[in-house]
C-alpha cells in the first residue's frame, strides 16, 4: 500500500506548520527560477547552435593554417591576428572562367582570365588586442619584394607567394588524376599557405585566422550592401581599356557607388599620385564605409540579418576551419565603433628587378614596427641584454627577435661619398656586425654576397636594397658583402618612401612609427585620394 506521509488521523491532510507555509513559497519560486535558467542556458545554446550551422552551411573551408601553427611565432597573450586576403582571381572556386562579358563589363578586369592570375592584391591584418582596446589593421603593399616562404624560397613580390605556390603544386600534382575542380582546390591550398607562411615570416607575429574572397566575392559583397557612399580628396578617372584601367570615374567628395563602381574604386591605381599605395589607401577606407553602412542599417549586431548578408557571399569566401565565425560576429559591434585604426606598411623606396617595378622594404625595420603595435616586441629599455651593455642604452634600436645575425663588410662604388660608411652604420643599428667598409671598381647594379652560414642575413638585408643574394666562395664565411652600385639610392630616399626610423625614440613603442602615408580611421566615412 502507497504510504501516506502527509495525511493525518481520518485521512484528512495534516495541518502545514507556520514555518512550512513560510517556504513553500520560497521552494516553488527558487524551482521556477532554476527551471527558468535552465531553459534559457539550453535555449541560448540551442540558439547559439543553430546559429553557427547557419552562419557556416555551405561556406569553403580551409586547413592551409593548421601546419603552420607550431611554426609560428609565439603568442604573447590571449590577442587575435586575422589576415584578410583579396585574391585577384578571374576563376570561380573549381577553377572555371567567369563569364567574359561579366568580367569586362561589371569588373572592369579586361576580358581575359589569365588577366591578374592568382596575385593576392589584398593583404591586411587585423590585430585584435586581448583586452578589447583598439584594433590595428595593418596593410601590405602588394609589391612588397620579399623573401618567400613554401613558395620557391625566393624573392618576388609578396602579392605573388600564392599563385608561384599554386603553379608549383599543379605541376606536382597534375598527372594524378584529379578532377579539375579537386585539382584546383589542391592548388589553391598550396597557395595559401605559402601566402600565410610568407606573412608570418615578413612581419614576425603569428596569423591565428584568415579569410579569402576573389573578384567575384568582393563585387558579390557590394552588391548586397550597394549603394556604398566613399569619400575622395580630388576628382579622378581612370578609364577601363584591354583590362589596364579600373573604370573609375568620380568627383571630389562624397560619391554613392554601385557594385561595379565599389570594384572600380578599389582597384584604381592610375592617375593616383603614389598609385599602388594609395589604392591600398582606398581599400582601408572602403572596408570602413561598408561596416558604416552595415551598422547603419542594423546588420551588425543582428544574427538574423548578418546571416542573410553571409549566404549572399559565403559561396566566395574561404576561411580556416578554426575560426569561430558566431564569436566573431558577436565581437562584430565593437569593431564597428570607431575602434579600428588602419595603417599602410612603409617602403624603403622603389626597384626594378628582372624587369619588374617592387617596392624596396628593410624586413628588420617592419617586424620591429609590426611586433611594437601589436605588443609582441618589449620598449628598448626592458629589451637590454646584462650580456651585452653596448646595447643596453636607451636610445639604441633593439633588433627583432627574428633578425638573422651577420657581419656585413660595405664596398662602395657610387658617386655617393662616404656611402658606405652611412650604409654600414645603418646596419649595425639594425643589428648587424659592422665590418669592413671600402671603395671598390665601378658596377651599375647593387649586389649582396655572402658566405658560408650568412645566408638568412644577407636574405634580410638584399631586401632592403630591392636585390637578390647570392652565395659567394669570395665571401668569407659568416660574412655579408654588400656592394653599392652606381644606381644607388639610400633606402627611404625615393620619392613617396617613409622616412627611416628614428634612432632615439620615444619610450612608447607605438609613437612616431614610420607608416605610408596617414592611418585610414575606420567607423564611418574617411577620404582618401
Amino acid at each position: 500500500m502507497p504510504e501516506h506521509t502527509g495525511a493525518g488521523r481520518g485521512g484528512r491532510p495534516a495541518r502545514r506548520t507556520a514555518a512550512q507555509r513560510r517556504t513553500a513559497p520560497l521552494v516553488v519560486a527558487g524551482r521556477t527560477i532554476a527551471c527558468a535558467t535552465s531553459l534559457a542556458v539550453l535555449g541560448t545554446c540551442g540558439f547559439s547552435w543553430y546559429a553557427y550551422q547557419s552562419l557556416t552551411n555551405g561556406l569553403t573551408t580551409s586547413s592551409a593554417l593548421n601546419d603552420l601553427r607550431n611554426g609560428a611565432p609565439p603568442h604573447l597573450d590571449n590577442s587575435v591576428n586575422l589576415l584578410l586576403i583579396g585574391l585577384d582571381s578571374r576563376k570561380d572556386m573549381n577553377g572555371d572562367d567567369l563569364p567574359g562579358q561579366f568580367v569586362q563589363d561589371e569588373l572592369h578586369a579586361g576580358s581575359s582570365s589569365e588577366v591578374g592570375g592568382y596575385n593576392t592584391n589584398t593583404l591586411m591584418v587585423m590585430h585584435i588586442p586581448a583586452n578589447g582596446g583598439q584594433v590595428t589593421a595593418l596593410s601590405i603593399p602588394r609589391d612588397d619584394y620579399v623573401q618567400t616562404v613554401g613558395a620557391d624560397g625566393k624573392m618576388h613580390k609578396i602579392k605573388e607567394a600564392y599563385g608561384i605556390a599554386k603553379s608549383m603544386a599543379e605541376a606536382k600534382l597534375g598527372g594524378k588524376g584529379l578532377s579539375k575542380a579537386d585539382l584546383e582546390k589542391q592548388t589553391r591550398e598550396a597557395g595559401r599557405k605559402a601566402t600565410l607562411a610568407t606573412v608570418q615570416s615578413f612581419l614576425g607575429i603569428p596569423i591565428d585566422h584568415f579569410a579569402e574572397v576573389n573578384l567575384l566575392g568582393f563585387y558579390d559583397i557590394a552588391k548586397a550592401v550597394e549603394p556604398i557612399q566613399v569619400c575622395l580628396n580630388h576628382a579622378t578617372k581612370d578609364p577601363a581599356i584591354e583590362g589596364q584601367g579600373s573604370g573609375a570615374d568620380f568627383t571630389a567628395g562624397l560619391n554613392t557607388l554601385n557594385a561595379s563602381q565599389a570594384l572600380s574604386f578599389v582597384r584604381q591605381r592610375h592617375n593616383l599620385a603614389n598609385g599602388d599605395l594609395d589604392r591600398t589607401h582606398r581599400q582601408q577606407a572602403f572596408i570602413s564605409s561598408v561596416v558604416a553602412k552595415l551598422k547603419s542599417a542594423g546588420v551588425i549586431g543582428d544574427l538574423g540579418k548578418m546571416q542573410q548578408l553571409f549566404d549572399v557571399v559565403k559561396k566566395d569566401v574561404v576561411m580556416d576551419d578554426r575560426w569561430n565565425v558566431l564569436d566573431f560576429a558577436q565581437q562584430a559591434p565593437n569593431l564597428s565603433g570607431g575602434h579600428v585604426e588602419a595603417n599602410t606598411l612603409p617602403i624603403a623606396g622603389f626597384a626594378t628587378v628582372n624587369g619588374q617595378d617592387v617596392n624596396k622594404v628593410d624586413p628588420v625595420q617592419i617586424k620591429r614596427i609590426v611586433q611594437q603595435l601589436t605588443g609582441h616586441d618589449p620598449a628598448p629599455a626592458a629589451a637590454a641584454s646584462a650580456d651585452s651593455p653596448a646595447e643596453a642604452a636607451p636610445s639604441a634600436p633593439v633588433p627583432s627577435a627574428g633578425k638573422a645575425s651577420g657581419t656585413v663588410d660595405v664596398i662602395n662604388t657610387s658617386a655617393s661619398a662616404g656611402a658606405a660608411a652611412t650604409e654600414s652604420k645603418a646596419l649595425t643599428a639594425l643589428g648587424f656586425t659592422a665590418g669592413r667598409i671600402g671603395q671598390g671598381p665601378r658596377q651599375t647594379r647593387t649586389t649582396v654576397t655572402y658566405g658560408t652560414g650568412a645566408k638568412d642575413a644577407a636574405d634580410q638585408i638584399a631586401a632592403r636594397y630591392g636585390v637578390t643574394a647570392t652565395a659567394s666562395s669570395a665571401t668569407r664565411a659568416g660574412h655579408v658583402e654588400l656592394t653599392l652600385g652606381t644606381g644607388y639610392t639610400p633606402p627611404g630616399g625615393a620619392p613617396g618612401a617613409a622616412p627611416p626610423p628614428s634612432a632615439g625614440g620615444p619610450a612608447d613603442p607605438a609613437a612616431n612609427i614610420p607608416m605610408q602615408g596617414p592611418p585610414v580611421k575606420m567607423g564611418g566615412i574617411p577620404c582618401v585620394d
